[in-house]
């Protein structure tokens, strides 16, 4: 086990370009404070502003707190062999949060359906042999490093993806990957038992798909048809009360380590479950937590295959985004849609296959009774949320380029008219920007809401603006968005700035009013955390939201169509859906109606 990888090979592929990164760049306090009274002014009322901008003020002044906190920052900038941010976000936002993995921090991918695959098996082990084609070039370093205009981005994360696990430790989780030569399994959930086979013979070749089937055949017939007490369910569990428990197992008998460490130190995690989602709703929900039993939670990558033959991923977000996850199940689903993956022999030499191990972990009562604790509280979890699936297909992303914008700038507005239908208001909103070009990058917030998007908002739902006035706001508000995002993914956001500011106030010393100001609070309550990730392969994607009052709104822009996760503690989604749906249809009519030959023709936006 390594904390963290070292695993950085400048001579091949992946790596080239990691050793000469840029380092995070550490703004201007000027800059972030300018910005930052810039994003809180439409969440605020005027006197509310007004003491705002006089905390501001005040941490800005000569010799102050503001300009101290910027220099030890700037010293922790230049000292920091990775970033000045990295090992802070990593145990801040990840590995220091105690609260369960699972609706709060893990995601998922739901795969669109393929049609001639019905049976489970065949499904799973066609995408176990392209997982485990894909991986083999991250460990070779072969892969080529994901791009951004051109621009190479940091791919340490790409050490977290196989043979990788989150431990649960006091008083922060600890990252864990294996020795990819040393370990060559996977680990198989079925029944809530797990079950391991390597998918590499002795002699260095891969297993056939026919084989692994074959082992998964031999597995789902060893596993029977009765649950076993699901052990895995202590990964939903509060962290703390999962250390616990992980270190009592450790104890109670000296097999349990090794089989904990066949589980953590697995290529990843396959679970077959014995349901059959059909809808959307139910094929999102049994990715994103299913029954919180038949998983393993802290595996940084795990596959859900059901009964039908529907699939799709889980994934464990403390030590990497969802570019990564997302680039490898799109390459997956592209390379077995094309035919560009090597199935081996048709037929399974199952007499020569050993047969996969069963992983036991011996418990007593008392571990028992924690397990069926955890149940309980998962299920309770699982049932103050809901999640609901808006699939329009009016249009999509070709539409919208049509009228001279941001396909995603677009679709943030239609969030926030969404929003401001349902509640009259306009609240704190997140998008997520990467900072990969940047070494050891992981995200920055871009802000949504903006006095431009509220003037917007605000003319969709007055009736006396004209389609020119309408749009000609959007644009703006478009412009604003566009301008914003691209700082944040230049490291030049306000967030994590005024983060690592925060962070750095020693004991003793006096917490600056802008940081006690509601303000502040205020604009850091997302009330919608949104992101986009978009794949044809996908049918959806999603996570939980942030706060309780607010919403997780996981949206992909399709060539036809755009789809959105809406997940929330029971806000009336239903209703949201319902608004999204005529934030999109009305913002359509009033581009439509503006284009050349149709009117008024706002000037387009500089995006």
């Amino acid at each position: 086990m390594k904390v963290p990888p070292t695993n950085v090979n400048p001579a091949k592929k992946l790596m080239a370009h990691q050793l000469t990164m840029p380092k995070l760049p550490v703004p201007t306090l000027k800059e972030t404070l300018d910005k930052y009274l810039v994003t809180v002014r439409p969440l605020l009322s005027d006197s509310e502003y007004a003491s705002t901008e006089a905390a501001v003020r005040d941490f800005a002044r000569p010799g102050g707190a503001g300009e101290k906190l910027q220099q030890r920052l700037e010293r922790r900038a230049a000292t920091e062999e990775t970033s000045w941010l990295h090992n802070w976000w990593t145990s801040y936002a990840y590995m220091g949060y105690r609260d369960p993995v699972v609706i709060n921090v893990n995601y998922f991918f739901q795969f669109e359906d393929v049609k001639a695959v019905k049976n489970q098996t065949t499904r799973a082990a066609q995408i176990v042999q392209a997982v485990r084609t894909f991986r083999d070039q991250v460990v070779s370093q072969d892969l080529p490093p994901e791009t951004a205009r051109g621009q190479p981005l940091c791919s340490i994360q790409y050490n977290y993806l196989f043979n990788s696990c989150r431990i649960p430790v006091k008083p922060d989780d600890l990252p864990a990957t294996f020795n990819p030569a040393r370990n060559n399994h996977i680990v198989v959930v079925r029944k809530n038992q797990f079950y391991t086979f390597d998918v590499i013979h002795p002699n260095g070749k891969p297993l056939s798909t026919a084989e692994i089937q074959a082992q998964l055949d031999r597995i789902v017939a060893a596993a029977g048809t009765t649950p076993a007490l699901p052990i895995g369910a202590l990964t939903t569990e509060n962290r703390d009360v999962w250390t616990d428990a992980r270190a009592k197992i450790m104890t109670l008998d000296p097999t349990n380590a090794h089989s904990l460490e066949r589980i953590e130190s697995s290529l990843f995690a396959l679970c077959l479950d014995d349901t059959a989602p059909v809808t959307r709703e139910e094929v999102g929900r049994a990715l994103w937590h299913g029954d919180g039993r038949n998983r393993w939670f802290d595996k940084s990558l795990q596959f859900v295959v059901f009964a039908n033959g529907k699939a799709g991923f889980n994934g464990e977000h403390s030590m990497m985004d969802a570019t990564p996850t997302g680039r490898l199940c799109e390459w997956v689903l592209d390379s077995l849609a094309k035919g560009r993956i090597d199935h081996g022999p048709a037929g399974a030499q199952q007499a020569s296959l050993p047969a996969p191990e069963h992983v036991h972990i011996k418990i007593d009562a008392e571990i028992a009774g924690t397990v069926r604790a955890a149940e309980q509280q998962f299920d309770a979890v699982v049932a103050a949320h809901d999640l609901q699936v808006l699939a329009y297909d009016g249009y999509g992303k070709g539409l919208i380029k049509t009228f001279g914008v941001s396909p995603d700038a677009y679709v943030q507005l239609a969030l926030q008219l969404a929003y401001f239908k349902q509640y009259g208001v306009c609240r704190a909103t997140y998008e997520s920007a990467q900072t990969r070009k940047f070494a050891y990058g992981r995200t920055e917030t871009g802000r949504s809401v903006s006095s431009e998007s509220v003037a917007f908002v605000k003319a969709m739902s007055d009736p006396s603006a004209t389609a020119g006035d309408r749009v000609t706001k959007a644009l703006a508000a478009i412009a604003y968005h566009g301008k914003y995002m691209k700082d944040a993914s230049e490291g030049r956001g306000v967030d994590r700035h005024l983060l690592g500011l925060r962070l750095l106030i020693q004991d003793g010393e006096e917490k600056p009013a802008l940081f006690q100001d509601q303000a502040y609070a205020k604009s850091c309550h997302w009330n919608m955390s949104t992101s986009q990730l978009t794949s044809e392969y996908y049918d959806g994607y999603g996570w939980g939201e942030v706060v309780a009052d607010g919403y997780g709104l996981a949206y992909m822009i399709k060539e036809r169509s755009v789809h959105v996760n809406i997940v929330s503690r029971h806000l009336d989604n239903q209703q949201f859906r319902h608004h999204l749906t005529e934030a999109l249809q009305e913002m359509r009519t009033a581009f439509e109606a503006v284009k050349p030959g149709n009117g008024a023709n706002p000037a387009k936006a500089k995006l």
